[in-house]
């Protein structure tokens, strides 16, 4: 009887350890799966990071020549046509900027022009409006009219973008193109001076 007991026993203990091995295995593989699938999803949060910071990279560098072919001749500071392009086109990737090389928004009127939907600041509200937008065959042509904008103004004042040209850093710049209603976005100043700010964009200025 008391053998029987003994084997009983031993039994029950072996199947309690069978169990509680199982168990342990299976938790570890839960946690280890867990821990897998949160390493993967950082793995791929730092290579999204990454690529985009590339992207940017790569945009600055692809815009930022004619930039500053264009201050050495006309005095437009590079940091301000490089933050303007990025701000404007969304690095690139804004519809306008993709299929009609317009990276500053620049209106314009009859065949090298398109009709596009846009959204501006009026009254103290975003709206969203029709406009007719300039067409141009490449980014660099984009960045050339950008300047050309600042020297002659607009057909209702000539000298309106004068202090753009004019400032004597890229504080005074992006603060004379909110002053001459380049854009509706009242904060539109802050936001070109940061983008250098983070980007680093002066150092083209030099």
């Amino acid at each position: 009887m008391a053998k029987r007991r003994r084997r009983k026993m031993k039994l029950i203990t072996k199947l309690i350890i069978s169990f509680l091995s199982l168990m342990i295995v299976l938790v570890g593989a839960y946690f280890g799966r867990h821990a897998y699938m949160n390493y993967r999803l950082r793995m791929e949060q730092q290579q999204t990071i990454e690529r985009q910071a590339k992207e940017k990279r790569d945009f600055i560098k692809r815009v930022a020549p004619e930039a500053q072919r264009m201050q050495a001749k006309y005095h437009v500071m590079s940091s301000i046509t490089i933050a303007q392009a990025i701000l404007e086109s969304n690095w690139g990737k804004s519809q306008l900027s993709k299929e009609d090389n317009n990276l500053f928004g620049i209106k314009g009127t009859g065949a090298n022009s398109k009709l596009f939907t846009t959204r501006e600041y009026v009254n103290g509200q975003w709206i969203t409006i029709k406009g007719r937008f300039k067409v141009y065959d490449s980014w660099d042509a984009s960045i050339a009219d950008h300047t050309r904008l600042m020297l002659e103004g607009t057909y209702y004042k000539s000298d309106n973008y004068e202090p753009v040209v004019k400032a004597q850093n890229y504080q005074e710049a992006a603060q004379a193109l909110q002053d001459a209603n380049y854009a509706t976005d009242p904060n539109y100043a802050q936001k070109l001076i940061q983008i250098i700010q983070t980007y680093d964009l002066d150092q083209y200025d030099r």
